[in-house]
């Protein structure tokens, strides 16, 4: 089974604490899509599971077996990378034999996993005699994931497999990719920067920040409800709109308007908070009908909606409106929440989510 556990992982190179404590728990058949900014230890994570690093503390299972001093080719695994990693003086076939004959597999059932593979990526079969160089992008990488995928491995480990391909292509080996986890059902870890890629392809999300997990859930969970501060910045596109705020103890006061809240809790005490409200959860509103009126600073122009962007006294606002909607720079626009509910706050302090009624 492919279960994998992660108990108090940790990476320290000399000085420098790359993972600090990190605990996960995947499930058999699950795909989750690990997703922070760069130098936030994401793949460094998945190197350690791979066996590419050593681990400084903690343990890691794969399928209920320790695997802290096994090495990567024991380990039952499968890895894609960002750059292919195929040898180009092979042929595609023999790229994804490789690994097959290092096993003593024989050649009638290496025959038989490529072209099973081969017809699970949909690849032509006259590309199997081409060498690399003769191949696109999108060729490559289905090479790349036929060669993980004729080893029938308990896990599949994506490190940024998209990153080298062009947009359109992107969309392509995306849904590939997903569809791939739908037909085989292989437990697979899918590291990226692109919280898109992260949000459709994965069941979980895991949101790393220096090393440490900020939020574990769902693609929905973490974008309704954002554990901190910083998930709510890099979760959602445009970024969610981040507002100095007080709580006086009867109402709340951001960017010079009160907004209608309840008691955050009975026994809240005034204090300093970061109120969060996401561009797609305001509208213009009829003139007099608005909770606030934002300065229009420039529009961007999406075809099937626009981003309004401009300022609510000092502070930066963006708001999502209908690609119909005339705006121009100079307006004042009176803007409200689509639900009185679309709020959220957090610590000034710590930046992490405070729970409130609205």
């Amino acid at each position: 089974m492919g279960r994998i556990d992660c108990c108090g992982v940790t990476k320290r190179y000399r000085d420098k604490l790359a993972i600090a404590g990190l605990d996960l728990a995947v499930a058999h058949g699950e795909f989750i899509g690990v997703v922070g900014p760069s130098g936030c230890g994401k793949s460094t994570l998945l190197r350690l599971i791979a066996g590419l690093e050593t681990l400084t503390e903690g343990s890691i299972r794969i399928g209920g077996r320790v695997v802290n001093e096994l090495e990567p080719k024991d380990r039952d695994i499968a890895m894609v990378f960002q750059n292919y990693a195929i040898y180009p003086h092979f042929s595609v076939y023999d790229n994804m034999a490789y690994g097959l004959k290092n096993r003593g597999v024989n050649k009638a059932a290496i025959k038989r996993e490529i072209a099973r593979a081969v017809e699970i990526l949909q690849l032509e079969p006259e590309l199997l005699a081409r060498k690399p160089r003769e191949l696109s992008g999108g060729q490559r990488q289905r090479v790349a994931m036929g060669r993980a995928i004729v080893r029938e491995p308990q896990v599949f480990l994506f490190d940024e497999p998209l990153s080298n391909l062009d947009a359109k292509l992107r969309v392509q080996m995306r849904l590939e990719i997903k569809r791939l986890h739908q037909l085989l059902g292989v437990t697979t870890i899918y590291v990226t920067h692109d919280q898109v890629e992260a949000m459709t392809l994965a069941q979980r999300l895991v949101v790393m920040n220096h090393g440490r997990v900020e939020q574990v859930g769902t693609p929905h969970a973490v974008y309704a409800r954002p554990a901190s501060r910083f998930v709510a910045t890099f979760i959602g596109s445009p970024a969610m709109n981040l507002l100095p705020a007080r709580w006086t103890g009867a109402s709340l006061e951001a960017g010079g308007v009160l907004w209608p809240l309840h008691t955050l809790s009975p026994s809240a005490a005034p204090r300093e908070l970061i109120l969060g409200i996401r561009p797609e959860h305001l509208r213009i509103a009829e003139a007099g009908a608005g909770e606030f009126e934002m300065t229009v600073e420039l529009v961007e122009d999406l075809g099937a909606d626009k981003l309004v962007h401009g300022r609510l006294g000092e502070v930066a606002m963006v708001v999502r409106v209908a690609g119909g909607v005339v705006v121009q720079p100079g307006e004042r626009l009176p803007i409200r929440r689509t639900d009185s509910a679309a709020v959220h706050l957090f610590d000034s302090r710590d930046g992490r989510r405070i729970e409130l009624n609205a």
